[in-house]
């Protein structure tokens, strides 16, 4: 397989990327329908500067880089198609309406079962990139409360987003991070590639 080029490869990276964005879109579109079931909720951090992102400007300097939301209790209007989400949140007392497509989603997380992705942008040409993280995960040691918990991983040692929580704005305190001694691991796709 060394004497492939890049176009007689296929690209597994990009089609397991695609697929577990694929899940992303199912969960939120079954919360469209029915709900937040039971105490699910989820932490979503996305690029600000993504193609098609749609952001307050006031937003868009607070969060020039990354943003993370939280979709629990206080969101409204939260609408799905084929390319991305849109919302309707509360930040400082002042409603907005957010446009996220899921490209543009760098990791999303549902503390109630521990379960997580973490994607990593992928560039065409680019070879033997991983493509997402999945599984359970517990927040890091030392995560501040209300911070989207982190796994070690490569992708993790980057900085994490403080969420902009709409329940702290409302409420008046951010929602504790998920707590626990379970086992949990991050599963790493590229830890089944050829080396």
């Amino acid at each position: 397989m060394t004497g492939l080029s890049m176009a007689d490869q296929i690209r597994y990276d990009l089609l397991t990327q695609k697929a577990l964005r694929g899940v992303v879109r199912s969960v939120l579109a079954e919360a469209v329908k029915k709900g937040l079931p039971g105490e699910h909720h989820f932490y979503i951090s996305f690029d600000t500067q993504a193609d098609g992102v749609k952001l307050s400007q006031r937003l868009r300097a607070q969060y020039p880089q990354e943003m993370t939301i939280i979709l629990q209790h206080q969101f409204w209007d939260l609408a799905v198609d084929d390319d991305g989400f849109e919302v309707g949140l509360s930040f400082g007392g002042v409603p907005e309406r957010l446009g996220v497509p899921f490209d543009a989603i760098k990791s999303f997380f549902d503390p109630s079962v521990q379960f997580g992705l973490q994607f990593e942008e992928i560039v065409e040409g680019q070879e033997n990139a991983p493509a997402a993280e999945a599984g359970p995960r517990r927040p890091a040691p030392g995560s501040p409360q209300g911070s989207p918990p982190t796994a070690p991983t490569q992708a993790a040692k980057k900085p994490v987003p403080t969420p902009a929580n709409p329940e702290a704005d409302a409420a008046g305190a951010p929602e504790p991070a998920p707590s626990g001694d379970g086992g949990a691991q991050v599963v790493q796709l590229d830890r089944f590639r050829k080396k």
